[in-house]
């Protein structure tokens, strides 16, 4: 038989986590309070909590929130939570929901505080990211690197991809550096905990042809653009692309694709790309070369 033993988080027994699905139960309450307060709840706010694990955040939560949304997919926690509040007098402003976050509708939510599996960051980012209506601001906890990437200016060494695009959508501030031994178990990794504030209005461009140029500029990040767009099978790839654009707009009777490489070569001939590397380039670079590109007749989709 299991010995029960008295934990640190304010219940009576520790639950194992279970990190096949990524669980590491933050149990410093500096940290939470920390958290909590650079979340600056109102008292009229629904606060969406993802990974509420043993309930730490939960509490706290309830006591400065109007009501708060739990999404937790590990059955053992939903009853460890609801456990926590038996007898809280604010226990009516909790609702758990069990389940995936990732194939979970969101309910309407003010500020959203999470600390998640770090293998899920990604995913749950940009399912936040495109997330509406519009929520106030997002307090969340990832991985130490990762976090690191999403406010990584060019020229860093972490600047990537996933900067660009996350700078794109949404204002990204460090907020609390987190060493593994706050949680239990210990992770391998320290973490971060960021905050995300969306642009609103975002940008008007399609983001999919967005995110297909940026993936081709990241993939050589430190080679010229001329190299990189170039290459016989970005050539290939845009003049697929453009012959589907065309179809749209000319039906099965379009011409023949034009010198798609002379194309290329106009647009980065311009003073602005000539010489440039994406690994130097800032979030107005590749908005002009986009729109470069489509002026030009070519996409990335």
């Amino acid at each position: 038989m299991t010995k029960k033993r008295k934990r640190d988080d304010g219940g009576s027994s520790l639950l194992a986590a279970n990190t096949d699905i990524g669980q590491h139960f933050l149990r410093n309450p500096e940290i939470v309070k920390g958290i909590v307060d650079r979340a600056k709840v109102c008292a009229s706010d629904t606060v969406l909590e993802v990974g509420p694990g043993t309930g730490n955040l939960t509490v706290k939560l309830l006591e400065v929130a109007k009501k708060v949304v739990a999404v937790e997919m590990d059955r053992r926690m939903v009853r460890e939570v609801q456990k926590r509040v038996e007898g809280d007098p604010r226990r009516h402003r909790l609702e758990v929901i069990q389940g995936d976050v990732l194939k979970t509708a969101l309910p309407y939510f003010d500020v959203c505080v999470a600390n998640l599996p770090y293998q899920i960051s990604s995913a749950f980012l940009f399912k936040l990211l495109a997330h509406r209506p519009f929520f106030r601001s997002a307090v969340v906890m990832f991985q130490e690197e990762f976090a690191m990437r999403l406010s990584a200016r060019p020229g860093d060494k972490l600047y990537c991809r996933l900067s660009v695009n996350t700078q794109l959508l949404a204002k990204i501030q460090q907020l609390i550096k987190v060493g593994r031994n706050n949680f239990r178990p210990p992770p391998k990794v320290d973490s971060r905990v960021v905050r995300i504030e969306l642009r609103n209005p975002p940008p008007p461009i399609n983001f999919v042809e967005w995110d297909g140029l940026i993936k081709l500029a990241f993939n050589r990040k430190n080679k010229l653009l001329h190299s990189i767009f170039t290459t016989k099978a970005v050539l290939l790839q845009l003049e697929t692309s453009w012959k589907t654009y065309a179809a749209l707009k000319q039906g099965n009777n379009c011409c023949e694709a034009p010198d798609i490489k002379g194309l290329v070569d106009g647009v980065l001939d311009n003073d602005r790309f000539k010489g440039q590397r994406p690994a130097k380039m800032d979030i107005e670079d590749f908005l002009a070369l986009l729109a470069a590109f489509n002026q030009a007749g070519l996409h990335f989709t």
